[in-house]
């Protein structure tokens, strides 16, 4: 019998949790929880780590689980490593539901930079006002410089950062807004990572009108996986690997 682990936190999961629920499957949304308020799922809901690929490989075999769906974010590699692993380790077939990455459209003053502590290199040291848009997780790298920070997250959160302001909303945002932000706060770099989707995308439409230069943080490599970009692929991976496909 089919007993699917979606491992979430995305909108995109969120359209994947529906079609399995639509579907009638039997399937599990598991999130990391770094949100006091996560969005309500149509399926059973699990919160938290596994304990690393070890304790993946233990809740795939104790749950029985045939089939995993990784949905996570795309910067979300060492949970999209552990999944890889223990997949390997008990032989579940695996499939990544991932959004595209952006792309650089003209007009676009991009420098790609592998990581956060090249991006806090990236910038200038010259006390500009910079829209650090890479979430509350990874700012350590950033602390210390001379700059004057604008940061936007979901919920208020604490933060390392001096000479920062917090701004807490939830998108999706429009480039008008966004402009209106960067002008609002003096904004001369912009701090983003590739993160790809449309909910997030307006801050770059808004860079681009505006000229400003965008440090932008490429994907982590992951392991070799199969990638989708639609939940109807996923669902047709599943019904495939039900024929034997």
């Amino acid at each position: 019998m089919t007993r699917i682990l979606l491992l979430g936190g995305t909108t995109e999961a969120g359209a994947m949790a529906r079609a399995l629920a639509e579907a009638g499957l039997d399937a599990v949304y598991s999130y990391a929880g770094r949100t006091s308020k996560p969005v309500a799922q149509p399926l059973p809901m699990r919160i938290g780590g596994f304990g690393g690929p070890e304790g993946l490989v233990d809740y795939l075999r104790a749950e029985r689980i045939t089939h995993v769906i990784d949905s996570t974010h795309p910067f979300a590699a060492g949970m999209s490593r552990n999944a890889v692993a223990a997949c390997t380790a008990t032989g579940t077939p695996l499939i990544a539901l991932e959004r595209p990455p952006w792309a650089a459209q003209p007009g676009d003053r991009w420098l790609h930079v592998p990581d956060y502590a090249a991006a806090a290199r990236a910038l200038p040291g010259d006390g500009s006002a910079v829209f650090l848009a890479i979430g509350r997780q990874n700012l350590q790298p950033f602390v210390g410089l001379n700059h004057v920070w604008m940061l936007r997250f979901a919920e208020v959160a604490a933060h390392p950062l001096r000479d920062a302001t917090l701004i807490v909303s939830r998108g999706p945002f429009t480039v008008a807004g966004d402009m209106a932000l960067m002008r609002r706060h003096a904004i001369a770099h912009v701090v983003a990572k590739n993160a790809g989707g449309q909910a997030a995308q307006a801050k770059l439409a808004a860079a681009r009108a505006l000229g400003l230069p965008v440090v932008m943080i490429d994907r982590p490599v992951l392991p070799l996986r199969r990638v989708v970009a639609t939940p109807a692929e996923v669902m047709a991976w599943l019904h495939g690997a039900d024929r034997g496909v």
